[in-house]
């Protein structure tokens, strides 16, 4: 009896082991279920993300404007509101005084400007006003506009004759930016700032020119660039060494397309204007190279020690390993990526970008007060050096739970491989937190490209260059680029060589 029991216990004991054993290959086997179901919701979520990028690109908006759910000081509105019966329903009459706008307040129509001339056109009553007093004038203004004008002008010297056949006596003709040529300076500004500034094609200002029936050929005008540039390149060298003699740069880059005879099947070369920014010097400088590779930027900055700022671009990470170069990261950059992760998961996208939004407030708030580097750096220690400390503690706890390849995990991925040079614009009041200063000085390019294409040769690209960089200082320093053009070329024929910086649109005095 005794061996029957103990042999009915081991059978029970063996099939409870079995039993454990199915129970936890059971639990296994759910558990694997459960990650593959999670992986097949990631990657529904992934294609769906991708999906969805697809239709953004081709019919959505391309502006990266983010507007918290949580802003500060503003409550939700409550969308679900509870069903109520019409018992429930009551009727409020609410009644409240309004003070009406005075007319004090109103803007009235814009004033003109007082820098324009004025033209008077008196205007007298129909009828007699013989015997009558003027009491007073009724002025009305209005903002007209005559198309500008071609005109010929002629330096007529008149020659005198030196008594005792002494010789003849004639005035100088004036310096002029071509010599023995028929374009003004006038004329050769409008045509630059027109095809550089307002990106009008040079064919269609010929078909403007023919409007006013001068016939000028496009070789004319090449020839005109080409000249006016061999002529204001100096001062072209000049403004490069005073920008990349600077401790602080802003570095990007952006395509250009380029004609290239070598290339026998008729494609365009890909070419690529550097931009060097120096905010220090508010000014720009355009370096033209026929790759993308850092051989370009190696050349220029082999003596460069400071700040050099750019985006994630791999070129640039060799810079940053130089001595004495300290690499600033853009955080707008950074920022774009979980721009881009917001459709894949807006929770926590929103809430890095919530974080971002707050750190541009201080910056905002530096702006506005016209704080000195020395005040921006110490506010940035007080208030945006926990905020970036928050930050990073918190990408670094949501990457533990990303797909490395999701758009939230190379967003996380990028801010945490960058993370100390995205910190570095701490380290110095006169650093900018992001490159937008750069990328907006690009813009000319990208809409010049949108309309002549291309550059006619490799060294039509690098005159670009040089007229992008004039015209991009000029802007930065609101400069009128027609005025500072045409200043320049009447002067800098004769312009003492050791003065030439007196020229650049930052020093520009009319």
């Amino acid at each position: 009896m005794e061996n029957g029991l103990k042999k009915m216990v081991s059978q029970l004991q063996e099939q409870n082991n079995l039993l454990q054993i199915a129970a936890t290959q059971a639990k296994e086997k759910l558990k694997q279920a459960e990650e593959k179901n999670e992986q097949d919701e990631e990657q529904i979520k992934y294609l769906q993300f991708q999906l969805d990028q697809m239709k953004r690109m081709i019919f959505g908006a391309k502006r990266e404007r983010f507007i918290s759910n949580a802003v500060p000081g503003q409550m939700t509105l409550p969308f679900d509101i509870p069903e109520q019966t019409p018992a429930e329903l009551s009727v409020e009459k609410i009644e409240y005084t309004r003070k009406k706008a005075s007319r004090e307040n109103h803007h009235g129509r814009l004033e003109l400007p007082s820098h324009l001339p004025v033209e008077e056109v008196i205007i007298e009553p129909k009828e007699s006003t013989e015997g009558l007093k003027c009491i007073g004038q009724e002025v009305t203004s209005e903002l007209d506009y005559i198309p500008a004008k071609l005109l010929v002008r002629k330096y007529i010297r008149n020659k005198y004759a030196l008594p005792n056949g002494e010789g003849i006596l004639i005035g100088e003709l004036p310096v002029r930016p071509i010599e023995k040529g028929i374009a003004g300076a006038g004329l050769l500004s409008n045509i630059l700032v027109e095809k550089f500034v307002d990106h009008l094609p040079i064919y269609r200002q010929i078909e403007r020119f023919k409007r006013e029936q001068v016939k000028i050929t496009a070789s004319t005008i090449d020839s005109w660039i080409t000249q006016t540039a061999d002529l204001i390149e100096p001062l072209y060298i000049h403004l490069k060494k005073l920008v990349l003699g600077q401790g602080y740069l802003q570095v990007d880059e952006t395509p250009i397309k380029v004609l290239d005879h070598k290339n026998k099947d008729g494609k365009t070369h890909q070419g690529y204007h550097w931009v060097y920014n120096s905010p220090l010097q508010n000014a720009l400088f355009f370096d033209y190279r026929e790759g993308r590779g850092r051989e370009g930027p190696m050349q220029l900055l082999k003596d460069f020690k400071g700040y050099l700022q750019t985006d994630g671009y791999g070129v640039y990470d060799w810079f940053a390993k130089q001595p004495g170069i300290t690499h600033v990261a853009c955080l707008a950059h950074a920022r774009r990526e979980y721009e881009k992760a917001l459709d894949y998961d807006a929770q926590k996208a929103g809430t890095v970008m919530k974080k971002i939004q707050e750190l541009y407030a201080i910056e905002r708030k530096a702006r506005e007060g016209n704080l000195t580097h020395a005040q921006r750096k110490d506010l940035r220690l007080e208030e945006s050096l926990p905020l970036m400390n928050e930050l990073g503690k918190m990408i670094v706890e949501m990457r533990k739970t990303a797909i490395p390849m999701s758009p939230m995990g190379k967003a996380l991925n990028y801010s945490i491989n960058r993370w100390d040079s995205l910190l570095n614009y701490l380290s110095d009041g006169a650093l900018e937190i992001d490159n937008n200063w750069i990328e907006n000085a690009i813009r000319p390019c990208t809409l010049g490209r949108k309309n002549y294409l291309f550059a006619g040769s490799h060294e039509g690209a690098r005159r670009a260059a040089m007229f992008y960089s004039f015209f991009g200082t000029c802007k930065k320093n609101n400069v009128n680029p027609y005025m500072w053009l045409k200043k320049v070329l009447e002067v800098i024929p004769e312009y003492p060589a050791n003065k030439i910086g007196d020229l650049l649109p930052q020093n520009f005095k009319l």
